[in-house]
């Protein structure tokens, strides 16, 4: 990251432009660290039901194969990665830009989930994610004699 260079005026009167730049309001435009894109994180909807939890992730522009879905531990991951390089050569210059975005999303799952019946399907620019409830024993109420 190239550090912010800031001049101030020497003289005593107040500049409100100045004041105006300087003050780190538009530093979020134009900082390449700031890139809305490399700190995009997706909506995500989750609805439960009786059998399971639906998990739906809005993932406009996406693949499937960049995206990854995980679980360890009792914990549903989301994330993706993409790494980007574009090279533009002419007679007179050269042209290079990199791009990485990336994100991740955590769920703790409960429970009574079934991990080893959860899937994901990708369709429409939305990763939709069925994670089924795992079936509850009904124990039988019975009477222990006391010997």
């Amino acid at each position: 990251m190239l550090p912010n260079v800031v001049r101030r005026r020497t003289n005593s009167l107040p500049s409100l432009v100045d004041d105006f730049f300087n003050d780190g309001f538009l530093t979020g435009f134009f900082t390449p660290d700031h890139n809305w894109r490399n700190n995009w994180t997706p909506a995500v909807n989750v609805e439960e039901t009786d059998k399971e939890y639906r998990i739906d992730v809005a993932a406009p522009g996406l693949e499937k194969n960049d995206l990854k879905v995980s679980v360890d531990d009792g914990v549903l991951k989301i994330a993706y990665e993409k790494k980007t390089e574009q090279e533009d050569k002419k007679d007179s210059y050269l042209r290079r830009e990199f791009g990485y975005a990336s994100f991740s999303r955590s769920f703790t799952l409960p429970d009574e989930t079934d991990v080893d019946k959860i899937s994901a399907q990708h369709k429409n620019g939305v990763l939709h994610i069925t994670v089924p409830k795992a079936e509850t024993k009904v124990i039988p109420s019975k009477e222990i004699k006391i010997s």
